[in-house]
Formats: C-alpha cells, structure tokens, sequence
C-alpha cells in the first residue's frame, strides 16, 4: 500500500540552509549506518552540525562528550568508529566530515515498510 504523503506543518517546511546542506541520503541507502553504533551516529550529527562549508571543526573530546553524555572514551571510540566508516577524517584537534564515496552501492529501501519513505 502506497502512502500518501502531506505536508503536516505548512509553516515548518525545511529548506535548505544558506550555510549547510542536508545530510546525504546514501547514509541510509549505501548502508553506512550499518557501520557505526548510535553513539558513533549521534557524534556524527554534531560534527556535521558544528561544521563549517567543508565540513571542518575542531570541538574537542570534552566539549563532544558534555553535547553527547558519553565520556572521553566513548567519544574516542565513537570517532574511531567514524573513521573507518570512511565518513570523517580526524587529526587532533581538526575534525573532517567526509563526502561520501562516488558510486557507493545503493540499496534500495524496503518496498511497502510504512515509512521507509
């Protein structure tokens, strides 16, 4: 069954920022998220957040650690985590978040999940 889809809050429609764009999809459909914990995911998003243009920023493992409620280590083992994922590059303290890999094999999102689109 096809769902129809609908704006719920006309007045919240996203846009894209002038500053940033929106994470890119292939995170899902290239299976990437099946590469990293939630941890790992979650210090993901604020890096892509906090980043600049080319995805640089340069917070360090205490300040990540407060935003995520993980500790030093777990910061450490989420970055770890990240990087052999292949999603960000790190060099203490300059924090890269990665373009995804050209032609990285997509998978296409299960047919007739409801809301796996």
């Amino acid at each position: 069954m096809l769902i129809a889809k609908r704006i719920l809050q006309a007045e919240r429609l996203r846009r894209v920022p002038p500053h940033f764009s929106w994470i890119d999809h292939r995170l899902v459909r290239a299976d990437y998220l099946c590469r990293a914990d939630a941890k790992a995911w979650a210090l993901y998003l604020v890096l892509v957040t906090v980043g600049d243009e080319q995805g640089l920023s340069y917070y360090g493992d205490g300040t990540l650690g407060r935003l995520l409620s993980l500790t030093e280590a777990e910061v450490a083992a989420a970055r770890g985590q990240l990087a052999t994922a292949g999603v960000i590059a790190y060099e203490k303290p300059l924090y890269q978040v990665l373009s995804l890999e050209p032609g990285e094999r997509e998978t296409p999102a299960p047919v007739g999940r409801e809301g796996a689109r």
